[in-house]
């Protein structure tokens, strides 16, 4: 089986979507007091549903290739997260987390080059 190209860009769609869900899940922990404030987090209640519109686009990514294929993709969430977090929450990147997400490109090309 081929992967499709529109099967990967369905992946990667997901996984710039689950970052974002994951940057409002950061931002509802840190309201998080008790349990009527998880129920009334918007934050966190955003992020949740930024995980299942992500997965919206996943599933049918799915029927559009060979998993070895579109998982690794999955991947590039850490470098939207990373990318995400410094615009949206100013976190700040080091020398290592560069070259840490410069290894996750590498391996994301070889698995590409490999199929």
């Amino acid at each position: 089986m081929t992967t499709l190209l529109l099967a990967m860009i369905l992946v990667l769609i997901a996984s710039f979507i689950a970052s974002l869900g994951s940057i409002f899940l950061k931002k509802g922990a840190a309201k998080i007091s008790g349990i009527k404030t998880i129920i009334t987090n918007y934050s966190l209640i955003t992020g949740i549903l930024f995980y299942g519109i992500s997965t919206v686009f996943f599933v049918p990514a799915l029927r559009g290739g060979e998993l070895s294929v579109l998982y690794p993709l999955v991947s590039t969430g850490y470098i939207w997260t990373c990318l995400l977090s410094i615009k949206l929450l100013g976190e700040k990147m080091n020398r290592y987390k560069w070259i840490s997400i410069a290894f996750i490109v590498l391996g994301i090309s070889f698995i590409g080059i490999g199929s």
